[in-house]
């Protein structure tokens, strides 16, 4: 049944593409679709008198410098290496010349609408307006359909390609709706959890120190694992460790059952992450699905805190798209993009406040945090959106951290090609301006000696669905400079036996991943075997989301030392830094991420992407920060 939906849908698509509607010579296409996920199922055109939320993406100022911005407050060789923006600085620095503003602002009022309509957004990077089904089409000389995730059954309004006036085209980045679709994800499962029931056997261990670390990971195995010391300074009261949930509740209950396990940390009952909800979201409840990320972080940090930033109220949790849109906004003023007839957001990618379905009944969140100095995300999907917010972060110096995937060489949505055998890259982990971190393991049979090899389990093995840690080649990004020569030595000595594409045509050649893109992950941590309570039980969980918190963490404390020693406690964006000193981990040497119908690539001596450039030392990554 489900091949002849997506027949029908692929039918309807071919169909719309062959009567797309020709444009004048004065105008030129903007954005093409290079093709269309199978679970975009029956389009529907849009009716005429339909509103559509706008968004027109303007050309932002010295975009092309802003690898040698982010590289000179980052790079351990820069005489300005710490010297981090401000947000205004950011905004300046970026924001879209009046030249384009007023170029763009007349395309549009000329074509009928109106100025009064058009609002420009804080940020001074779009112009937003709402407009009917008919405006937008004959604007953009464009067939829009209305498609459905044949999975959530969410709505996204598309097209195939649109066009825009010759004269206007060097003035805008791109426009929504367009060919960008939303991220797929099913309800709540954007990091469906690697879990299963504590057996008995390992149940007696999980107070028992670090003994048996290849049966359950504790607090102590992952201290040992990466040689982290005790606590014995006061943290800094502003080096909170941020930790980014949307959909994903914790338990208290589950906490203080994970704090009393291990009595050695002291963290005392009733100990829970400082909650800054974002446009309605909530922080605990009596089932949590995101007590993996605090109790696996705390012990490492106490008692510094952490920051929850729950994003969303709980139907846009479940339904919307976005992702990370609206806690860009709540956390960076110069994202937000705009507020305007009474909304904020844009329905076919962001939720929109007030929430019509009962939800937050308040405006969007715009700048309303100040984002802490390391921020930790357990989320990802299928690399096709390219925001430069992360960037941006960078230079104001936070550090942005994300799991690399569960999936292999794939992504949670599979892979490319006729044949599902192209590598499938998870983003935002292959964006070049975050730390993609992998998961490791310790083996059967183990120890903590014995050292780690990549997390890869095949279905049954423990979990009830495979798993092994994300990496890979980015289809979008090239190699950025500071892991050139890591990634050069991987491809020379190591490489991986695969036909490959070289930044040209996905798949050109029968090649199976591009060997010109950005490698991830950049590091790892272990990530399977771990015990934490769910509903009052002890569960085994594992994934890169448990790898990302650890690292994460560590990096928390190193600011916190840093800050006690006098210095600025910001080290922003981590890579330049990570790269310059390839000793400060150890290095992986075993294991593949098996994916796409291959065993994935390979653990290797050095850099390579199964497992980055290994997992932290926690005495030499202090070192080479607290030397700058």
């Amino acid at each position: 049944m489900t091949r002849i939906v997506s027949l029908t849908a692929l039918v309807a698509a071919l169909a719309a593409v062959a009567t797309a509607r020709p444009a004048p010579s004065t105008h030129s296409v903007h954005e093409k679709r290079g093709g269309l996920h199978h679970r975009w199922t029956n389009p529907l055109r849009i009716r005429s008198e339909s509103d559509i939320h706008v968004r027109v993406g303007l050309k932002q100022n010295n975009l092309h410098r802003s690898h040698e911005y982010l590289m000179d407050v980052s790079h351990p060789d820069s005489k300005n290496y710490g010297k981090f923006w401000t947000e205004e600085e950011v905004t300046r620095i970026f924001a879209p010349s009046g030249e384009s503003v007023n170029i763009v602002k007349d395309w549009l009022t000329d074509s009928g609408i109106s100025d009064v309509r058009i609002t420009h957004s804080d940020n001074k990077g779009w112009l937003a307006f709402i407009a009917t089904g008919e405006e937008l089409e004959n604007l953009l000389h464009a067939d829009f359909y209305q498609y459905e995730d044949s999975e959530t059954g969410n709505t996204a309004v598309s097209t195939e390609r649109y066009h825009v006036p010759k004269h206007v085209k060097e003035h805008i980045d791109y426009i929504t709706p367009g060919i960008r679709f939303p991220f797929l994800q099913k309800r709540n499962a954007l990091r469906d959890p690697l879990r299963i029931p504590t057996p008995p056997h390992i149940q007696a261990k999980l107070a028992i120190s670090a003994n048996d670390c290849a049966d359950a990971i504790t607090p102590d195995c992952i201290a040992q694992l990466y040689q982290i010391p005790p606590v014995t300074i006061t943290p800094s009261s502003n080096n909170s460790l941020g930790i980014f949930e949307r959909g994903d509740l914790y338990s208290q209950a589950d906490l203080n059952s994970y704090w009393a396990a291990y009595p050695s940390y002291g963290i005392p009952n009733g100990t829970a992450p400082i909650l800054e909800p974002i446009d309605g979201g909530t922080g605990s409840m009596v089932a949590g699905e995101s007590n993996l990320d605090f109790s696996l972080a705390l012990p490492i940090i106490y008692p510094q805190n952490i920051t929850l930033f729950q994003t969303d109220d709980q139907y846009w949790a479940a339904f919307g798209h976005g992702m990370f849109n609206t806690f860009l906004d709540a956390i960076d003023g110069s994202y937000c993009t705009s507020c305007y007839a009474g909304e904020c957001g844009n329905a076919d990618i962001d939720p929109v406040y007030p929430d019509t379905h009962g939800g937050y009944q308040s405006q969007v969140m715009c700048g309303t945090y100040q984002p802490t100095n390391v921020i930790s995300i357990s989320y990802g999907a299928a690399e096709d959106y390219i925001p430069q917010s992360f960037m941006k972060l960078g230079l104001r110096g936070v550090s942005v951290l994300f799991a690399s995937g569960d999936s292999g060489v794939a992504s949670g949505s599979g892979c490319l090609g006729n044949s599902s055998t192209v590598f499938k890259p998870d983003w935002p982990a292959s964006c070049p301006y975050v730390t993609a971190v992998g998961a490791t393991k310790i083996p059967t049979g183990g120890s903590v000696s014995g050292g780690e090899v990549v997390a890869n389990d095949p279905t049954g093995h423990p979990y009830f669905s495979a798993y092994a840690s994300g990496g890979g080649f980015s289809n979008l990004f090239p190699i950025p400079d500071y892991q050139a020569d890591a990634v050069a030595s991987y491809l020379a000595n190591y490489p991986p036996p695969y036909p490959s594409y070289n930044g040209s045509i996905l798949g050109e050649n029968g090649g199976l991943y591009n060997r010109s893109g950005r490698g991830y992950p950049d590091v790892s941590a272990v990530g399977d075997t771990i015990p934490i309570w769910i509903n009052g039980d002890s569960v085994i969980e594992g994934g890169t989301s448990a790898s990302a918190p650890i690292v994460a963490s560590i990096i928390n404390r190193i600011i916190d030392e840093r800050i006690a020693a006098g210095k600025p406690g910001p080290v922003g964006f981590l890579n330049p830094v990570f790269y310059a000193n390839p000793d400060a981990f150890n290095d992986i040497t075993n294991g593949t991420n098996s994916g796409c119908k291959t065993d994935g690539f390979s653990a290797v001596p050095g850099w390579d992407p199964a497992s980055g450039l290994g997992t932290p030392n926690y005495p030499k990554l202090r070192d080479a920060f607290m030397a700058l």
